[in-house]
């Protein structure tokens, strides 16, 4: 957001610059005026009684009770008093609203977000939720407001400073509807097959369908399990959903266009339990048969882009007396802005989220003319709503939303979306007989959805049975969950709203003007995949297949390839009986099984003296991956250049290999096709390249480029050097301006690990290098014998104030492996606890 917030930091940057070097005493005491305070008694109005709110040396709240209503009201102070600006900045996000704090380059960004209509669709799901749950939404929401009567401007958050974001230094009132909009965000960010949608499309420009399809190779099923093998008898062995539809096959420009719309509509810095480009996450549950105590260990890392402050926030919500009318004593992650838990434990089970990645999307091409559009041979009148953006410094901008049945059109909200499809084979059928064409999206997120409701359910949920009623609410966005509790079982549970089609498979663009291309309804979830106590011990989850082949129905069109799922697996079944250390020892494990395989190969290629210095490297080395590692720096500088020699000469730049699992498996098959065409390099003219060519000029090139970048001597290279990540800032850190930058941001540090690892810390082999872009952004390991005993980290700290000691004091234990032991019991908290605040009614 450079060029955005450049001139809108000017003032900020230049108080910041004075505190920096020390000549203005007065600059640093308003910098550091926002910093809470954690100790004393404090009012906050509308409680019961008196809350309790205790803080460990991370500065990690807990928070006690006699209410769930005062619980989740003391939730929202005190997350306001750490991170509000944060919840400030995605509450503007997700109602389209950034333009009004940075200008008109963020007109078609808010566009896009109103185009889709989160806090629209979010205030239509609140009065759809119980009446309990509105409850603690509101009371969260009075919490939040409680903090900001007493504290606005430089009290608040520094970002407040000198109105950098406008005039008003009082931010409105916090409501529900904000809480809502966020699970809508994170919805987006774990979105499914729309990005290949368009990239198969934008592949498609150059190349004929049946290569392109071999670019997205089937799941390996007989390499690699699934999660679940076993499936109900009703809901195995039938058809699947037919065959896809027409190939698009717009013009490059047309999807370069589309692609980089996508890219840029999520919210800047959000992150999800995604499995996009280097993300992903692993959860894995064992059963008390395998553990040194007898009794389960569940362990959970979510792997996402890297955030300044962390995506998450952790807190611990308790009723000092269990009952009917207060069932919350939970602790966990969660995020800013959302009360309770999402990722955690309670008093008598632990649970863990990764991304199920199923396809919940759709793009319809539409035939339109005027004001409706056409459907099974009659016209329907499209759906319009007014929408006013406001722009700081400008004009406000009208926005004219238009809607089909199947939902918004993309298309209004950038011309290009429709020109991607417009050459296509759907496209030029849409556009017969002279009609207008549109895309719309269909996604299961623009339907109101009970989640929050599932959340409060799991937060207190005591069994396996009232675990899976909740789950049964978590509709959007859909997840694989873990489960263990402490009478010893261990499960597995598929929730989420997902499609049933009809008359394609949901991989490409298909005809919103005809009815056999239509939803049918949802998958039940009885339907789901779901397994209690398997005869393995274990439950591992790691982006990969959900279900066998014989499942009847479609979840995903693609999963992560298993890689990351069965080094877990053999680790666990490996290590004996397994202790807290285990679990996270498998968490650090930074193994590439691409080089397992790989290696081999380039060891037997012949090349120069000069680069057999760098491939000697490879004896020996066990593929894993440490800072230290030269052999790990030169084998993903070989794979980059592998990649690049083999597929850049006939993918378009927007297709470029990322270097994942994907590219693994496609790669794994062409080792033993030495002939293979896509070993061809088109770009030579009467030269045909085969398999040893572009391995050896891979070895060459990465040779060249580390001694470039590094050293002559490959014995002094270090993969640490070049795979570092920086922490910045999701509003100020890329401003442009040094002060600012220095004070927001950190790094860059030195990371192992690597894409599709267990540790996986992903980065892009389309890029120009080697740096972090996802990791893991926070690791647990819950001991359902001693939950005293089980260890978090985040990847930050739990404060957004970047003057704060909790602003990233964090980050060295987890980069180094470590983590905390949490305190949860009531006199383990008190001995942990470093900090009481009083809250007085």
């Amino acid at each position: 957001m450079q060029r955005r917030l450049t001139r809108l930091a000017m003032g900020l940057a230049l108080l910041l610059a004075l505190a920096l070097v020390g000549t203005s005493i007065a600059a640093v005491v308003a910098i550091r005026r926002s910093l809470p305070s954690y100790d004393g008694e404090t009012s906050l109005p509308g409680l019961t009684a008196a809350v309790e709110v205790r803080r460990d040396g991370q500065g990690v709240p807990q928070i006690y009770a006699d209410t769930p209503e005062d619980l989740f009201r003391a939730q929202g102070y005190v997350q306001a008093q750490d991170r509000f600006f944060e919840m400030d900045f995605r509450r503007h996000l997700t109602s389209g609203r950034l333009a009004e704090w940075f200008g008109p380059d963020l007109v078609e960004t808010d566009r896009f977000v109103r185009t889709l209509g989160w806090r629209r669709v979010a205030a239509q799901e609140y009065p759809r939720l119980s009446a309990q749950t509105r409850r603690y939404l509101q009371a969260f929401a009075s919490g939040v407001n409680s903090y900001l009567d007493t504290h606005s401007g430089s009290k608040l958050s520094v970002e407040y400073t000198l109105g950098m974001l406008g005039p008003d230094q009082r931010p409105e009132a916090w409501s529900p509807i904000d809480s809502l909009a966020w699970l809508k965000a994170m919805a987006w960010d774990l979105r499914s097959n729309i990005d290949d949608e368009i990239a198969r499309a934008f592949d498609s420009s150059k190349l004929p369908p049946a290569r392109v399809d071999q670019l997205y190779p089937p799941y390996p099923f007989d390499r690699h399990p699934p999660i679940v093998t076993r499936v109900p008898e009703s809901a195995g062995g039938q058809p699947r959903t037919p065959g896809r539809a027409a190939l698009p096959a717009g013009t490059t420009e047309a999807l370069t266009r589309a692609r980089d719309l996508l890219d840029a509509a999520p919210p800047p810095g959000a992150a999800g339990l995604g499995d996009g480009a280097g993300l992903g996450s692993n959860a894995w549950v064992v059963a008390g048969s395998r553990t040194t105590t007898g009794k389960p260990l569940l362990a959970n890392d979510p792997h996402l882009a890297a955030q300044m402050p962390s995506v998450w926030y952790q807190i611990g919500l308790h009723c000092r007396i269990l009952s009917k009318a207060c069932q919350f004593d939970v602790a966990g992650f969660g995020f800013s802005g959302l009360p309770g838990v999402v990722i955690g434990h309670n008093n008598r089970i632990a649970w863990g989220f990764t991304n199920l990645g199923p396809d919940v999307m759709d793009l319809y091409v539409e035939q339109i003319d005027g004001d409706t559009y056409m459907y099974d041979g009659g016209r329907q009148p499209l759906t319009t709503r007014r929408e006013i953006i406001k722009v700081r410094g400008r004009n406000s901008v009208e926005v004219i939303v238009r809607s089909t049945a199947h939902g918004p059109l993309l298309s209004d909200a950038d011309a290009e979306v429709g020109d991607a499809i417009d050459g296509s084979p759907v496209g030029r059928r849409a556009k017969a007989g002279g009609w207008e064409t549109g895309v719309a999206l269909r996604w299961t997120a623009l339907q109101a959805s009970t989640t929050a409701d599932a959340l409060f359910r799991i937060d207190a949920a005591q069994n396996w049975q009232q675990f899976r009623e909740a789950a049964a609410q978590f509709e959007v966005p859909a997840q694989n969950l873990v489960y263990a509790d402490v009478d010893g079982h261990i499960g597995y549970q598929a929730p989420g709203r997902i499609p049933i089609r009809k008359g394609s498979t949901g991989e490409w663009p298909v005809p919103g003007w005809l009815s056999d291309y239509d939803w049918t309804g949802w998958v039940p979830f009885d339907q789901l995949p779901s397994e209690l106590d398997p005869a393995s011990g274990y439950i591992v989850t790691a982006n990969q297949a959900v279900a066998p082949p014989t499942y009847r129905y479609r979840l995903a069109d693609h999963y992560s390839y298993g890689y990351r799922s069965d080094r877990i697996a053999d680790l666990l079944r490996g290590g004996g009986k397994l202790d807290v250390a285990d679990m996270q020892n498998i968490q650090l494990d930074t193994y590439n099984a691409n080089a397992a395989l790989l290696v081999p190969y380039l060891r037997r290629v012949k090349v120069d003296d000069f680069t057999a210095e760098a491939q000697r490297l490879f004896a020996g080395w066990n593929y894993t991956q440490g800072v230290n590692s030269a052999p790990a720096a030169y084998f993903n500088a070989v794979w980059r250049s592998l990649l690049a020699e083999t597929f850049h000469d006939e993918l378009p730049e927007g297709g470029w290999p990322s270097g994942g699992d994907r590219w693994w498996e496609l790669v794994r098959t062409m080792l033993t096709q030495p002939t293979n065409a896509w070993w061809d390099d088109v770009s030579t003219r009467n030269v045909r390249e085969d398999r040893d060519t572009i391995l050896h000029k891979a070895l060459v090139d990465a040779r060249a480029d580390l001694t470039r970048r590094m050293a002559k001597d490959p014995t002094e290279w270090r993969w640490g050097k070049l795979h570092q990540l920086d922490l910045v800032n999701q509003a100020f850190g890329q401003s442009g301006i040094v002060p600012l930058e220095r004070l927001f941001n950190r790094g860059p540090y030195e990371l192992p690990g690597g894409s599709d690892a267990v540790l996986a810390t992903g980065w892009n082999a389309a890029g120009d290098g080697y740096e972090v872009g996802a990791v893991p952004s926070m690791r647990m390991v819950v001991d359902l014998a001693n939950f005293d005993n089980s260890r978090w980290v985040n990847l930050t700290g739990a404060s957004g104030h970047p003057w704060s000691e909790h602003y990233n004091d964090q980050f060295r234990t987890w980069a180094s492996g470590g983590s905390y032991r949490w305190a949860f019991s009531p006199h383990e908290v008190q001995r942990a606890s470093e900090h009481t605040l009083a809250l007085i009614p």
